[in-house]
């Protein structure tokens, strides 16, 4: 069965979760600039000022939107890899076929279940160590948090702006987009420390299958190159057959060790 290396994957998937986990809490925190950017507009009457605070918040939006990409991509392909891998380990029993390693996370509402049954089965057939399976569960309940609320705060965050006045002229109409913004704070930080916590989790989990995975890659035995009917040079034996790596069931080793190849 063929296996795939994910030390060096894991590296630049944690690194862009990171990336994007950061990026999120910017945009989550972004009330408190545009709370001082429409006093300001407030202060002048100026509309051209409050144009400027939409704008300031799309260009908050990008750096998050791009590392959000490059992550999803990246954990993709990680979770189908370690998945693969899976195959080549006697005695593993997932209980998911690679193809929801993709899938997975790309189908809506299956996107709310797979996922952490697709890393639940890799935690278990990587490391043997029961006592790490709370990690799924933090991540898979504060994903779900995120993801939920992010999309309710948005919904309620665009109903309350429809009602804005589109053309603000005196300084009650401009201190309606001051309440705006200042209201818009507390109902994002919940979304915001529930993306923090999934990020971290997430990328413990990574590494940790990642580690547990690599390292008995490596202990794997390689077979020394022989050709058929060579039996050694004139006078010298040949090398002997080369023998096959030891096949035997998985049993769980001692603590804080994971599973021979």
């Amino acid at each position: 069965m063929p296996t795939y290396g994910v030390r060096g994957l894991a590296v630049a998937c944690a690194l862009a979760v990171g990336a994007a986990t950061l990026a999120y809490l910017l945009t989550a925190l972004f009330p408190l600039v545009g709370a001082r950017m429409a006093r300001s507009a407030a202060e002048q009457l100026d509309r051209d000022v409050l144009l400027g605070a939409v704008l300031a918040e799309v260009l908050f939006s990008l750096p998050y939107f791009l590392a959000l990409l490059t992550a999803g991509t990246l954990v993709v392909i990680w979770t189908w890899r370690a998945r693969k891998n899976l195959d080549a380990f006697p005695g593993a029993t997932p209980n998911l076929g690679p193809a929801w390693a993709i899938a997975g996370w790309l189908v809506p509402l299956v996107n709310l279940v797979v996922p952490a049954r697709v890393l639940a089965d890799l935690l278990r057939n990587s490391v043997w160590q029961r006592r790490q399976a709370w990690l799924v569960g933090v991540w898979w309940a504060s994903w779900l948090v995120f993801l939920i609320g992010d999309r309710f705060v948005a919904r309620a965050e665009q109903q309350r702006y429809d009602r804005l006045t589109e053309l603000p002229r005196n300084d009650a109409e401009f201190a309606t987009y001051v309440r705006f913004y200042e209201d818009a704070l507390a109902p994002r930080l919940v979304p915001a420390v529930a993306c923090l916590v999934a990020g971290i989790a997430f990328v413990v989990l990574v590494r940790r299958i990642s580690a547990a995975q690599q390292d008995r890659l490596s202990r794997a035995v390689p077979a020394w190159p022989v050709q058929a009917g060579w039996s050694g040079w004139p006078g010298q034996p040949g090398p002997p057959a080369p023998a096959l790596p030891a096949m035997s069931a998985q049993i769980p080793p001692g603590p804080d060790g994971t599973i021979g190849a």
